[in-house]
This record gives structure tokens, C-alpha cells and sequence, in this order.
């Protein structure tokens, strides 16, 4: 609609997580290249967590194209609300193989001996498993025991639980311990801060093939706008921006400003952030980084 008024050859701000897209902060792409590493390097289990909307999926996208780069083999549970035997034969069925029958000790057995096959050719195979905060328990506990099919040198599966913050209650709760000890790495996504904000909509211009004149098409005010309505959450921010872009071509504006964003914001019933001073924008924007990482969980 509006792309050929603002010399626009695609959408920038589709919610769809496309790699194409990708925003590279330092520390963004830190955490991926922490990610890509503990798998090749076959560090058994890490975890990524954030909020709604802080790009998770996105990164699991980038991560699973670096997989497959590298000649991993790669099971994708992104629907994890299943029962232990269906969960089975689900990462059966993404890594190629046929289920072998109904029992949870023949999918094991078929799962192993494929493992320990690519394990002899020298190749690596993982289990990356989406909205992970959705796992119950006991699926939790039959992924700690895939841990277990292991050489005497590494693990022969190695497994990213991606999922909101809630993944982290599960996992710090006394029943999962077990779980919580198998962790090698643990990452957490956030909010981006205003500067990573105002870079994140910029890139996004560019790479939807946006001309010089880019960098105006949303004044400066408009983009202290979308962070706070926004605060800084990426998914909210394209929404924010499109809905935005659809208001200015209607009202035919070379440039988006605040009252735009605070229309669009109004029409999405998105609250505005109320702060009081601009330090308070800059710590919530988190301009430590995207990217917390701790190792060791």
C-alpha cells in the first residue's frame, strides 16, 4: 500500500521472522556466535529465554540456517505441547527417519543408533526446541534424559530450549535440579535501548531497499515515540512503524511523526510508557546490550 510512495521495493516491518531482516548489535551477535558455538563445539545444553516479542524466534532462524551451514543435522520442535511419545516422534520425523513403532524405547533406540551413526562420520546432530516454556515437566525430564546418549568424549545430542521468561521458573524449580545442572549456557534476550532502537528501524529501511532519504522518514521525535510505546520490544516496534507508514501514506506525509505513532498506537490499544526523566528511557531501553549471557546456568 504504502511502499511505492515512500520508494519502498518491500515491507520493512513484517512481524514474520525473516533472517533477511536481522538486526547484528554487538552483543546480538555475540550471543548468536555463543549459540553456533556451543553446538558445533558440542556443549550439550543451552537456553534462551526473553520476553514476548524480544526477537526469539528470529534467532532461533539465524541459528538453524548457521546449523545447517555448518552440516548439523537439526530436529525443530516449534509446537511443544505434546505427550512424551509424540514428542518423540516428532524429532524423529524432522531428522528424516521413520518412527520405528509406538513405544518410547524404540524411538530411543532408533534415535541413538542414528546418533551414534553420524557421530561415527564425524557429524553432529541437535534438538532445538521453540516456546520451550510450554514443555511440562515431564517432557522437560525426558529431555534431560536425551543428555544421556553420550561417548565417552561429548554428547551426542546437542539441545537450545528457546521460551519465555517462565522457561527460567521451570528450570530453577527443585524438581528440575537435574536439569538445571546439564545446562552449559544461559542467555537471555532484551528490550532494545534507543540508540539500538533508532539503528534497529534504519536498518530495516535499508535493507527494504530505502533510499538516502531514509534516514528522515521517521523524525526524531516519531522514534522516541515508538520506544515508548514500544519499550523497546521489536515485534512492537514493527507494528508500531507499519501501522504508522499506513497512516502517513493516507495523509500523504513524506515523514512519520509522533502524532502518527500515538495514532497508531491508540488504534492497536498500545499504552504509552510513562517516564519521568530520560535516564528512566535509557535503563529501560537496557543499553548494556541486547544480550545478557550467563555461562554455567
Amino acid at each position: 500500500m504504502y511502499n511505492g510512495f515512500y520508494n519502498l521495493p518491500r515491507n520493512p516491518f513484517e512481524i514474520s521472522p525473516d533472517p533477511y531482516f536481522y538486526y547484528a548489535t554487538e552483543r546480538h551477535n555475540e550471543a548468536l556466535a555463543i549459540l553456533i558455538y556451543a553446538a558445533v563445539r558440542r556443549k550439550g545444553f543451552v537456553v534462551v529465554t526473553g520476553e514476548v516479542g524480544t526477537g526469539k524466534t528470529l534467532l532461533v532462524r539465524c541459528l538453524l540456517q548457521a546449523l545447517h551451514r555448518n552440516q548439523i543435522e537439526v530436529a525443530f520442535i516449534f509446537n511443544p505441547i505434546l505427550p512424551v511419545v509424540e514428542f518423540l516422534s516428532q524429532v524423529l520425523t524432522d531428522l528424516g527417519l521413520p518412527s520405528p513403532g509406538s513405544t518410547k524405547s524404540e524411538m530411543l533406540s532408533q534415535l541413538n543408533n542414528y546418533l551414534l551413526e553420524r557421530e561415527s562420520r564425524g557429524r553432529t546432530t541437535a534438538l532445538v526446541v521453540d516456546e520451550a516454556q510450554l514443555l511440562s515437566c515431564e517432557l522437560l525430564e525426558e529431555i534431560r534424559l536425551l543428555t544421556n546418549l553420550e561417548t565417552t568424549q561429548h554428547k551426542l545430542l546437542q539441545i537450545v530450549l528457546v521460551g519465555q521468561p517462565e522457561l527460567d521458573q521451570k528450570l530453577d524449580s527443585p524438581e528440575l535440579r537435574q536439569l538445571k545442572q546439564r545446562i552449559g549456557m544461559r542467555c537471555r534476550l532484551e528490550p532494545l535501548g534507543p540508540e539500538q532502537l533508532r539503528g534497529y528501524i534504519q536498518r530495516r529501511l535499508e535493507l527494504a531497499g530505502a533510499n538516502s532519504h531514509a534516514t528522515t522518514l521517521f523524525s526524531e521525535g516519531a522514534i522516541a515515540a515508538i520506544l515508548r510505546f514500544s519499550r523497546g520490544i521489536p515485534r512492537l516496534v514493527n507494528i508500531l512503524c507499519e501501522n504508522a507508514l499506513i497512516s502517513g501514506y493516507s495523509m500523504q506525509a513524506k515523514q512519520i511523526t509522533p502524532d502518527m505513532v500515538a495514532e497508531a498506537a491508540a488504534d492497536l490499544c498500545i499504552d504509552e510508557m510513562i517516564v519521568s526523566s530520560t535516564s528512566e528511557v535509557e535503563d529501560l531501553g537496557g543499553l548494556k546490550g541486547l544480550m545478557k549471557t550467563v555461562s554455567h546456568g
